[in-house]
């Protein structure tokens, strides 16, 4: 078989393993090695075993995951979560539908300090549901709201899949956490103005909670401060450049923990709890990283992302033509695979083919996170969909269905507008120093 034939057989094999359910660094690694040892040689193959490894696990710029990790998980502990969604709440909750208005806002706060929508999703989800439940809102409204608002926690900054992206790109990860930004804030507004539509054509959907008065508004912002202050001091420093998104990553989950002590919300058992969730996360995006790099020595080795780039650059169409085809080879792929899989196969191919049809890097990775978004509440394997189900035990997962799909359509206009106004995504880093 040629190179260009065992890459693409490769590729094939990788698919069916991950539908079986195996570990995906697992899959990519084994699958990585035996198609470079076919195509090279099982010397050069046992070399890119022995050279990977220390050179995945020892990159410096990597060391930015665990210490965003570590700032959520503080984050949590020190309970912003819950003063993020009493304050939506004092402000939100008296209009139609308000309640799962203040969801949203909550799970694009909490975004700020997080960089996980399954983290962002259960956490809120915990708080607002009963809530919601309290004041007789529909589970077709309630879970939705959910699953779609714990979304928003990839895009706005930090975000691990934005890191990621940079990592395998060779981007600026700072850049792609300003790009991040205008378009978090804009993809909640979106949800906020589905949820009035929905309400106001259906009341009984959301009813009003009773109004909060001005002075319970004033005092509710004195628990949620820290969010902003925080948000403030990370995505600051890196935009005015006073230091880097791995600097930015150490204080802000140091800026965490002093946060939580003084609130005295953090003990040695928080901080315990906090270390070891970070280390079990870290550990299993790492072993990814690990197979997603053997996977991409195997893929520049059979030609696979060149020659897909020259086909489909030669095609008689116009490029956003094609970047429309590889949004709907994404939205495919979200409804089977998980959102980081999806990242750490698809980058390698396609993202020759964007730099050749010259679109912009950053600009494209906020496209493919927001895909990414979109297929964490796709089904049939959407995971913010199980984590909320987990929550709520007793909805039906046709409920939660149904629930989603004002929201997907949203995200879907969300996108358009983003393609057809790339500088909704590139006016901060190109403002940045």
């Amino acid at each position: 078989m040629a190179p260009l034939e065992i890459g693409i057989a490769g590729l094939a094999v990788l698919f069916v393993l991950l539908f079986m359910g195996l570990p995906v660094g697992i899959c990519m690694g084994v699958v990585g090695f035996v198609g470079f040892a076919l195509i090279s040689g099982l010397e050069p193959a046992l070399g890119v075993i022995r050279i990977v490894p220390y050179s995945t696990f020892s990159s410096y710029s990597l060391s930015v995951i665990p210490l965003f990790v570590l700032m959520g998980n503080l984050a949590f502990h020190s309970g912003l979560s819950s003063d993020l969604y009493h304050t939506a709440r004092a402000w939100l909750g008296r209009l139609r539908g308000g309640l799962a208005m203040s969801t949203v806002a909550a799970c694009a706060a909490f975004a700020a300090i997080s960089g996980s929508s399954v983290a962002t999703a259960a956490t809120m989800g915990k708080i607002a549901l009963p809530e919601m439940k309290k004041y007789g809102y529909s589970d077709e409204l309630a879970t939705g709201t959910l699953a779609a608002g714990g979304t928003i926690g990839i895009l706005i900054p930090p975000s691990v899949i934005l890191i990621i992206y940079g990592v395998l790109t060779e981007n600026s990860i700072g850049k792609l956490f300003l790009a991040g930004f205008i378009p978090g804030v804009l993809e909640a507004v979106f949800y906020m103005v589905t949820i009035s539509i929905l309400c106001f054509l259906n009341p009984a959907l959301g009813p009003a909670a009773p109004p909060s008065k001005m002075r319970e508004k004033l005092a509710s912002f004195k628990g949620s401060w820290g969010v902003l202050a925080l948000f403030l001091l990370v995505i600051g420093g890196i935009y005015f450049g006073i230091f880097s998104a791995v600097e930015a990553a150490g204080i802000g989950a140091f800026g965490t923990f002093l946060f939580g002590l003084a609130r005295r919300k953090v003990g040695w058992r928080e901080f315990k709890d906090s270390l070891l969730d970070s280390t079990i996360t870290a550990a299993m995006i790492f072993i990814i990283m690990l197979g997603a790099n053997i996977f991409g020595y195997f893929l520049a080795v059979s030609g696979l992302p060149q020659s897909l780039a020259e086909a489909m650059v030669q095609l008689p169409v116009n490029r956003y033509v094609i970047l429309l085809i590889i949004i709907i080879v994404y939205i495919i792929l979200g409804c089977v695979m998980d959102s980081m899989a999806m990242i750490l196969i698809t980058v390698p191919i396609f993202y020759p083919l964007i730099i050749q049809l010259g679109f912009d890097p950053i600009w494209f990775g906020i496209i493919i996170v927001r895909m990414c978004e979109i297929g964490l509440i796709t089904p049939p394997v959407g995971m913010n969909l199980y984590v909320i189900k987990g929550i709520r035990p007793e909805v039906p997962m046709g409920t939660l269905f149904r629930g989603v799909v004002p929201f997907i359509a949203t995200d879907c206009a969300h996108v358009l507008l983003l393609v057809g106004v790339p500088a909704l995504s590139l006016f901060l880093p190109n403002l940045m120093k």
